[in-house]
């Protein structure tokens, strides 16, 4: 019996040009205006684009490495790419040099599709060192005119090659595309790295077809839908939404005119489905916040007076119980009064399906937008099995679990207590990396190096990373990542990192929130300069003093916070400190600020700590300052 995801990527476009060749597939925002393509016209590029690039000598099992931001010319690169029988790789935009050097020497890419100028010259400060890389391939011109590098070309230019070289480039594409098989490799994914260098995770079509028509199966899309592409290519979370679930269920994927027109572009557009990491929803929960402290008082008031009324028809919901006839009466004026219009201002007017994933996501964020009436869902996944294996099903929606796994995919737990996971969507394994490919898959499943455990219901719990999973020297468990989580609901705080294995208590080191945290400072008269110099304030600190003993108290004893400090700088992914996907790198954090996370168990008051940052041209300045510990008491 043919499966849904019994095909390929590239035979998608073609089909979806067949069925529906006017309707449209891509949006990007460009001077102010939305250009829109149909799936004919994308097809057409395809074409064209995958003719060019065999001109140059690329085919089947020629990994190409994708960089920049989000464009429609990534997309159908990609799939030119993988029309071929290639491998599509994407790198994050903010790589460092370093990391996109040992990213093409590992695959051994002969050729680059990067954005504009600033990752050209990327490309070739490292071509020197990079002997294999041939072709450098740009889609925006902007001050690249004067440029006459070898092997450097425009998208445009590749594009006419391809056109010269085949009589009809459709019927080239058709050709190519009926050569494909469903188990063929497609795309290489960078894993996230939190323990150290990013391994190579190598996909086929089906994998990333079987993810998205399960989990189509379970959270529907429709060809009417629309998505907005704002995260990096790069994440498999856009992978799986904006490529794989695109062109199976045919919806419209658009792109914002830059980072910082995301919030309004989204508005304008008024996607129906959303798919994002905890990080972009806790901060416009934390956008919201701040936005109603600088308010008018009516509407502060309004504010105050809802928001618990949507707490409580949230946690009835949790519950899953039905909300009575009060409540039923007060959030129908909670809605009318206050919640439609601000999810219209968040741009979620025709959200129908929100999800989050990637980490997890905190128990007050997750209730403050079930709150507002968007029924956000966890989705419980990794790289290595297309995104996805886990996420809560429409009604049984709590922020204790991650739901159940997607048809077709079985988990379980290991007898130590790991989450294993097998289906469709298992990876084929690491590129050139077979040991640990082995340590990764045993016998057909997928080991996740998370705790985890089942509730009575059949719903997943994680826990945290296996590794991570900590005692206190009394014995008593605890997850760092829970706490994290609990903190970072503060809108001061940006990023959180606890500590206490085999300690007396918690303590964490902690980032601020610069620009919510200096708004905050204008609003009270305090004058700064810098980050250190806002983070130094005494004020700051009695600020998130509070902040962290309000959580506290909702804590087990063993659990609280005892000690923290503010960091003078901001967790990066430059100096290795966070992954591209703003992940914790716990333990170069506790290698470099040794220091301060032993004053934070010796009883010290304040000590001079040293640090570097790095910038993304390789270059470092040394920062010092001094770092004031706070003693939290009950």
């Amino acid at each position: 019996m043919t499966k849904p995801y019994d095909t390929t990527l590239p035979a998608l476009l073609w089909k979806q040009a067949m069925e529906q060749p006017q309707r449209i597939a891509l949006r990007e925002k460009e001077w102010g205006v939305w250009q829109a393509y149909t799936w004919d016209r994308c097809l057409k590029i395809t074409a064209e684009f995958a003719a060019g690039l065999r001109s140059l000598g690329l085919g089947r099992g020629d990994i190409v490495i994708l960089i920049g931001d989000n464009r429609p010319e990534w997309l159908w690169a990609e799939l030119a790419i993988q029309a071929l029988g290639g491998l599509a790789l994407g790198l994050y935009q903010d790589a460092t040099a370093e990391e996109v050097a040992y990213v093409f020497e590992l695959s051994g890419a002969r050729l680059v599709v990067a954005e504009d100028q600033e990752q050209v010259d990327k490309m070739l400060e490292l071509k020197p060192r990079l002997p294999q890389l041939a072709h450098i391939v740009y889609h925006d011109p902007k001050g690249l005119s004067s440029y006459d590098e070898p092997g450097l070309r425009s998208f445009s230019d590749v594009r006419r090659r391809g056109r010269e070289s085949v009589p009809d480039a459709r019927f080239f594409f058709s050709e190519i595309v009926s050569e494909l098989s469903p188990e063929d490799p497609c795309l290489v994914a960078t894993t996230s790295g939190t323990t150290g260098r990013p391994k190579l995770a190598v996909l086929s079509h089906r994998n990333l077809l079987a993810m998205a028509a399960n989990l189509g199966r379970v959270d529907p899309k429709r060809a009417s839908d629309e998505f907005v592409s704002f995260l990096p290519l790069a994440w498999m979370g856009e992978q799986m939404m904006a490529v794989a679930s695109a062109l199976l269920f045919g919806f419209c994927v658009n792109f914002p005119e830059e980072p910082d027109t995301v919030q309004s572009d989204i508005r304008e557009i008024g996607p129906h489905v959303i798919f994002s990491p905890p990080r972009v929803w806790e901060n416009l929960a934390a956008t919201v916040q701040v936005k109603i402290m600088e308010t008018t008082p009516l509407k502060r008031l309004l504010y105050n007076l809802c928001l618990p009324v949507g707490m409580a028809w949230a946690e009835a919901r949790f519950r899953g119980e039905t909300p009575g006839p009060w409540l039923r009466f007060t959030y129908f004026l909670a809605q009318a009064g206050l919640f439609r219009a601000l999810r219209d201002r968040l741009g979620f007017s025709r959200v129908r399906s929100a999800s989050t994933g990637g980490a997890a996501l905190g128990p007050d964020t997750f209730r403050f937008f079930h709150a507002l009436g968007v029924n956000l869902k966890q989705i419980y996944g990794q790289t290595e099995i297309a995104g996805i294996s886990c996420i809560h099903r429409d009604g049984a929606v709590d922020f204790d679990s991650v739901g159940q796994p997607i048809p077709e995919t079985e988990v379980r737990i290991s007898e130590d207590g790991e989450i294993l996971s097998r289906s469709p969507a298992v990876f084929l394994g690491y590129y050139k990396n077979e040991a640990a490919t082995a340590e990764t898959l045993d016998q057909g499943w997928l080991r996740s190096g998370d705790a985890g455990f089942f509730r009575e219901d059949g719903r997943l719990v994680v826990i945290d990373r296996l590794k991570d999973v900590m005692l206190l020297s009394s014995g008593a468990r605890f997850s760092p990542q829970f706490l994290e989580n609990k903190l970072k609901f503060s809108p001061y705080v940006r990023e959180a990192v606890v500590f206490g294995r085999d300690r007396a208590h918690t303590a964490a080191i902690l980032c601020i929130d610069g620009g919510i945290v200096g708004r905050w400072a204008e609003a009270h008269m305090l004058t700064y300069t810098t980050y250190q110099d806002l983070a130094a304030k005494p004020e700051v600190r009695g600020l998130i003093h509070g902040e962290v003993a309000a959580m506290n108290a909702g804590l087990e004893p063993a659990m609280r916070i005892r000690r923290f400090a503010l960091l003078f700088k901001e967790l990066d992914a430059d100096d290795g400190e966070l992954t591209r996907t703003r992940k914790v790198r716990r333990q170069v954090v506790e290698e470099r600020y040794g220091r301060l996370v032993e004053a934070l168990y010796d009883g010290s008051r304040e000590i001079l700590l040293e640090a570097a940052i790095g910038y993304q041209d390789g270059s470092t300045r040394e920062m010092r300052g001094n770092v004031v510990i706070e003693t939290v008491e009950d």
